[in-house]
């Protein structure tokens, strides 16, 4: 039973790959993914999840890492990178791999987009889940991928600070996509060195495909667009990409 911030959230597990992970689901219409940030799923992510919610979607957002409903801070962040670091569905480290969690997550859209119709499926990630949707766009499903401040792998040197968290087949698949004309919308802080050098990638595997909002840094910390360091009208133009490519 879901209570705070998630009291009128339906709550269940779903299993793929060899996965499992709880799932918490409201709304109706197509489906969109909302995938967390460090450390969890906290109200921030849940307010932003309701809005989606107000759109017209069906929005489920699997917990991945730390306590559903629970406020950051700077100790639960960092036991939730710990966590992230050694669980083995996310490769933080790893060149050109594509992380095991993202079979589950699409196993999930697939799921879902099969109860509820529509034409395909959205999905947002963020931080370390930033990339996921992305990986997600290998489905043809996937038309509205929104990738908030991508940060996995770890921006350590310049190669991984390229990397788009994707396999060599993977990534050809994503860029085959784009050239058909499926669009990818991107968001982060420009002074953001967890983004590390990937808006730039996305610009050249991707070309025009690739929507890239960057915001001028107020502080070093800026990071989460979507949450912590809401920026209301990039809020707005991912709520009407979903719109625009799914209703």
């Amino acid at each position: 039973m879901s209570t705070g911030v998630l009291a009128d959230w339906a709550t269940s597990d779903f299993t793929a790959a060899g996965i499992t992970r709880d799932v918490y689901r409201k709304g109706s219409g197509p489906a969109v993914v909302v995938v967390h940030e460090v450390p969890g799923i906290t109200p921030k992510v849940t307010a932003f999840a309701n809005e989606v919610v107000d759109r017209g979607f069906t929005v489920v957002m699997p917990d991945l890492v730390g306590t559903p409903g629970k406020e950051p801070s700077n100790v639960y962040g960092l036991t939730s990178i710990l966590k992230v670091c050694v669980a083995k569905e996310f490769t933080t480290m790893a060149l050109n791999q594509t992380s095991p969690i993202i079979s589950w997550l699409r196993a999930l859209a697939r799921n879902l987009h099969n109860e509820v119709g529509g034409p395909g499926v959205g999905a947002v990630g963020m931080c370390f889940s930033g990339g996921f949707a992305l990986g997600m766009m290998v489905d043809d499903i996937m038309l509205a991928p929104v990738l908030s401040q991508p940060s996995s792998p770890f921006a350590i040197g310049k190669a991984r600070s390229a990397d788009l968290n994707l396999s060599p087949d993977d990534e050809a698949a994503v860029i085959a996509r784009a050239q058909q004309g499926c669009q990818v919308l991107g968001l982060r802080f420009t002074g953001d060195k967890l983004v590390g050098d990937r808006f730039a990638t996305l610009r050249d595997k991707l070309g025009d495909a690739f929507i890239a909002i960057e915001l001028p840094s107020n502080k070093a910390s800026d990071h989460s667009v979507l949450t912590e360091q809401r920026d209301d009208a990039s809020v707005e133009r991912v709520l009407d990409f979903f719109v625009e490519k799914l209703h």
